[in-house]
């Protein structure tokens, strides 16, 4: 099993940023790829980050350029900077992990789940 804590979101201003952290315990936290899914109100959720165990990632389309991923294996963390904030950001971020070291692409890829953070960014 994996627990997982996200925090970091809140309200910003479109334009702004924010850094979305997620704290793992419980087994082996490098060993796992993780993701950052994303759902907005009447919208499925998104895969829009992920990190292998070795630190390959990869990006949403809808992200690229503004949004970067990294873990801190020594430390248990991953982390989620966002840039250039758009209003069609908001949603709520979940911190997802894989029971595998590869990168996940699809939400049903990911076995474990944070209890999600809000995101909020206004026009």
């Amino acid at each position: 099993q994996v627990q997982l804590v996200e925090s970091g979101g809140g309200l910003v201003q479109a334009g702004g940023s924010l850094r979305l952290s997620c704290a793992a315990s419980g087994r082996t936290f490098r060993s796992n790829g993780m993701g950052w899914v994303r759902q907005a109100p009447g919208k499925e959720r998104e895969v829009v980050a992920a990190i292998s165990w070795t630190g390959g990632s990869t990006y949403a389309d809808s992200v690229k350029g503004r949004f970067a991923i990294s873990r801190d294996n020594a430390k248990n963390t991953v982390f989620l900077q966002m840039n250039t904030l758009k209003p069609e950001d908001t949603a709520v971020y979940y911190c997802a992990a894989r029971g595998r070291s590869r990168i996940g692409s699809r939400p049903s890829e990911y076995d474990y789940w944070g209890q999600g953070t809000q995101v909020t960014v206004s026009s």
